[in-house]
């Protein structure tokens, strides 16, 4: 272990069973993302629960992909707990909320997570959500070969998101567009604080 991110232990009662709870919080330099907190806690019932928390803040972004052929689909994405997707083609707007994680994908991988929630849909047996979501399976399939264009907007009031690809358009976001994001978590003002 890197004597420059040393291991803290934690020991707290599960939630399940009132037993130990082992957490162990583990820093660490990511690149892109900056320093991170790994958090994993397990207890002898078979409870577990990880997360990686950003522990770095940059300047409210926003990145803006045209998607227009299948090479498009491999342009990497980088999503931090705060980070919200739209697809407006599809109507598709993921934000973040408490139980956000942060993820490294492609924009392919990022279909993939929007197809297995619309597949969802369709077993419900509502007839009118699953024809919409139907539909929408219809147009990742044809964004997937090519034949259907879509854009991909990353916008992160922290900063940590991104779309890393030649042709991403990456801007600052404004004040005012960064006020009406969500987070997914709580932030506490420094001027706030007694």
């Amino acid at each position: 272990m890197n004597a420059e991110y040393p291991l803290l232990i934690t020991r707290n009662a599960c939630p399940l069973c009132s037993r130990e709870l082992v957490t162990n919080w583990v820093p660490h330099n990511i690149p892109f993302f900056g320093d991170v907190m790994h958090i994993t806690s397990i207890c002898e019932c078979g409870f577990r629960y990880s997360d990686t928390l950003i522990l770095t803040q940059r300047e409210p972004v926003h990145y803006e992909l045209n998607v227009k052929s299948q090479d498009d689909l491999n342009a990497r994405v980088v999503r931090s707990t705060s980070g919200t997707i739209r697809i407006p083609e599809l109507g598709i707007d993921i934000e973040p909320g408490s139980a956000s994680e942060s993820f490294i994908s492609n924009i392919e991988g990022v279909l993939d997570r929007v197809k297995d929630i619309l597949e969802m849909v369709t077993r419900w047996g509502e007839k009118e959500k699953t024809e919409c979501a139907e539909q929408l399976l219809s147009l990742i399939e044809k964004t997937g070969a090519g034949e259907y264009e879509i854009t991909v907007i990353i916008e992160d009031p922290m900063g940590n998101s991104a779309i890393i690809a030649k042709n991403a358009i990456r801007r600052k976001l404004t004040d005012e567009e960064a006020e009406h994001l969500r987070t997914g978590t709580v932030i506490f003002e420094k001027e706030a604080l007694p």
